[in-house]
């Protein structure tokens, strides 16, 4: 789906925004922080590349006029259009996804990748990869590099099905090369993985600078999720081989990075990222936007805002709230926030977690609010579970209107919260517990901690700041900027920090 929207103009700095699964046709913190960059900087001309699921998704965000091409690239549905490729074309072809394969299952081979990676994208810009992904000759060719002698997946003995099912994975990751590349200006990938690829073959072919923003770490995001993915082991080696490829890819070839935080600055120099070329941009919320909440609910309660998902934790949140309750009966967890299509299932078995602790009548599940500083007013205490995040929107806002909170020691966390809330391990309910009572029990403290979270958004996290830094990053890159060169990805090293991280 292609939404045209606004006249260009001359002369003015122009950026293309690559996003998956968020900005434009979702809600949610990285799409507020698109809206926040876009909305900032009215003399800056826009489109934006949307990896999203369907492509019918509807555009929620009112896009402002200098907004002006909003292209979006459907993972799953209709494959693209094209024809499979006949002649040498599809010897070329083979030749190149088997060199493809074999650099994601063989850690001899992995330098062979990028060229393999930039033929697949030429064939994708010619219509032919996505039919050639969905033949016989490609699962063939996936059969073949497994049956190699000394290949660790291959000792998994993989069978005809998972061939079937990895080409099927790699077909939907791979199809966003089909979009036009951007052809000028600057690209910004305000995630990693496959909304870079867009960028990637705009700087292979048109030499556009690419500029990467990771605010969770895409990568290690996938190995969490893959854990418990319903595929066996020979399909997973495939998929976060490519996606660790990927990120070294990206890493590597990035004109600048700019981390949310310090942690996933970490990740990004692990994974062969030049740290010359990583700048930390924290960001920012208004003050005057999130103004100090006023008075505390009568009733001791604590409330939590986001989008009901399984990397957000809820559960842990409820055992803690169930151990919080037996030392404060009358306390209430209030929960602010929609759940994403496919969520319904999480949010039901969080809904049965509180029955089955005989809390059901205090936990409260009130989907989206019109105002989210209402969220954060309705807690004495404003609780954070996830176990994963970049630097949380949510816990700044929190902060900005004086709440005490208490976080999960993860992504950019830390940073954000200073000594102004309590900071503790994830998934660990006693922990979270006794720091809600902590609070809950301390009501100078409390106030003393809202106070200084408030003057720390306003002295570290504003909104200004953020816009201001990208302005200066955007006209830095657009004239005449060349990648930096990195040195040599460390693909050894992202595999360890990979399994270290990922346990």
């Amino acid at each position: 789906m292609h939404v045209h929207h606004g006249a260009r103009r001359t002369g003015a700095a122009h950026v293309t925004l690559l996003t998956e699964g968020t900005y434009p046709h979702s809600h949610g913190g990285v799409s507020v922080w698109c809206d926040q960059l876009v909305q900032g900087m009215p003399d800056l001309d826009f489109d934006v590349v949307a990896v999203t699921g369907t492509g019918r998704e509807p555009v929620v965000w009112d896009l402002p006029a200098h907004v002006h091409d909003v292209l979006a690239v459907p993972m799953w549905g209709a494959p693209p259009d094209g024809r499979p490729p006949r002649g040498r074309a599809l010897g070329r072809l083979a030749a190149a996804y088997e060199r493809f394969l074999t650099a994601l299952l063989d850690p001899h081979a992995e330098d062979q990748f990028p060229t393999a990676l930039y033929t697949l994208a030429r064939a994708a810009a010619d219509g032919t990869l996505s039919p050639f992904l969905r033949g016989d000759r490609a699962v063939a060719i996936l059969a073949g590099v497994w049956n190699r002698p000394g290949l660790a997946a291959g000792e998994a003995r993989p069978t005809l099905h998972d061939a079937v099912t990895a080409t099927a994975l790699l077909e939907h990751a791979l199809r966003p090369l089909a979009a036009p590349p951007p052809r000028h200006g600057v690209a910004h990938a305000v995630s990693g993985g496959v909304a870079v690829l867009p960028g990637l073959a705009g700087l292979e072919r048109y030499d556009v600078p690419l500029l990467l923003t990771e605010h969770g770490v895409y990568l290690r995001e996938r190995y969490l999720g893959y854990r418990t993915a319903p595929y066996r082991w020979p399909v997973k080696a495939v998929v976060l081989g490519f996606f660790r490829l990927l990120a070294e890819e990206s890493y590597r070839r990035a004109a600048l990075i700019t981390p949310g935080n310090r942690y996933n600055r970490l990740w990004e120099e692990q994974g062969g990222a030049d740290p010359e070329a990583i700048r930390t941009v924290y960001n920012g919320v208004d003050p005057a936007a999130f103004p100090a909440a006023g008075p505390e609910p009568g009733v001791p309660t604590l409330s939590w805002a986001g989008r009901v998902d399984p990397i957000k934790d809820l559960e842990t949140l409820i055992r803690a709230f169930a151990l919080v309750r037996k030392e404060i009966p009358e306390t209430r967890l209030r929960l602010f926030g929609g759940t994403p299509r496919g969520g319904e299932a999480y949010r039901e078995r969080c809904e049965a977690l509180a029955a089955e602790l005989g809390h059901a009548d205090a936990v409260t599940f009130e989907g989206r609010v019109d105002d989210i500083k209402d969220a954060y007013a309705a807690g004495n205490v404003v609780m954070l579970s996830s176990i994963s995040e970049g630097f949380p929107f949510t816990l700044i806002e929190a902060m900005s209107c004086g709440r005490a909170t208490v976080s999960t020691d993860v992504g950019g966390v830390r940073e954000a919260v200073g000594d102004t809330g309590l900071v503790v391990p994830p998934r660990d309910p006693a922990r979270m517990a006794a720091a809600a009572l902590e609070l809950l029990g301390d009501s100078v403290r409390r106030g003393a901690m809202g106070e200084a979270a408030r003057l720390r958004v306003i002295d570290r996290f504003t909104l200004r700041q953020t816009i201001d830094t990208f302005r200066s990053i955007y006209l830095e890159l657009s004239p005449h900027a060349r990648p930096l060169t990195a040195p040599a990805a460390h693909g050894q090293e992202l595999r360890i920090a990979a399994g270290n991280l990922a346990g």
